[in-house]
C-alpha cells in the first residue's frame, strides 16, 4: 500500500514539473534583456546596503570585544 502511494505521488510531481509553462517572449522591438520595463539598475542599492551591515557588524564585534575586556 505504501509503495503504491509512493510510486503514485512520484508520478504526480514528475508530471507537474514537465507542465509547467514557460514565460512570454517579449514583445518584438524590444530589448530582450530589460523586461519588464522600466530597465532600473539595483546594484547601487544593494552595495549600500551590504556595505552597511559590513559598517554595522563590525562595530558590533568591536563593542562586544571591547566590553569583553573591560570585564
Amino acid at each position: 500500500m505504501n509503495s503504491k502511494f509512493s510510486l503514485v505521488f512520484i508520478f504526480i510531481v514528475g508530471l507537474t514539473t514537465f507542465c509547467v509553462a514557460g514565460a512570454p517572449p517579449p514583445p518584438p522591438g524590444s530589448d530582450p534583456g530589460c523586461w519588464p520595463p522600466p530597465c532600473i539598475p539595483i546594484d547601487g542599492g544593494i552595495s549600500l546596503l551590504i556595505a552597511a551591515g559590513a559598517i554595522y557588524g563590525g562595530r558590533k564585534l568591536y563593542s562586544n570585544q571591547k566590553e569583553k575586556n573591560s570585564l
